[in-house]
């Protein structure tokens, strides 16, 4: 089991900078590929970053379409912590932010199906 807790969010203006952080407790977290997804009012829930798990030599970082070169996944094993740098933020950014881990993967999948640890989400709202 691994429990995942997400903070961080808040309220922010366009072009303002946040950085989700998510703690990991349970299993080996280091061995733990890890994912942000987020879900807007009205929205499915979409893959936003994701990083591999650190047993391989080189971490593999994955980025939606939407968020890539604003936004940045990494990992800190010695602290359980995954986080996620979002700069220049805009108002479609606005969503509840979730961590994501599996286990059954060693690659940073989009798929949200092979997540098997969710956070409970963190609310992340950009004003115009």
């Amino acid at each position: 089991q691994v429990q995942l807790v997400e903070s961080g969010g808040g309220l922010v203006q366009a072009g303002d900078s946040l950085r989700l952080s998510c703690a990991a407790s349970g299993r080996t977290f280091s061995s733990c590929t890890m994912g942000w997804f987020r879900q807007a009012p009205g929205k499915e829930r979409e893959f936003v970053a994701g990083i591999s798990w650190s047993g391989i030599i080189t971490l593999y970082t994955d980025y939606a379409d939407s968020v890539k070169g604003r936004f940045t996944i990494s990992r800190d094993n010695a602290k359980n912590t995954v986080y996620l740098q979002m700069n220049s933020l805009k108002p479609e950014d606005t969503a509840v932010y979730y961590c994501a881990g599996s286990f059954r993967t060693s690659a940073a999948r989009r798929d949200s199906a092979v997540y098997d640890y969710w956070g409970q989400g963190t609310q992340v709202t950009v004003s115009s």
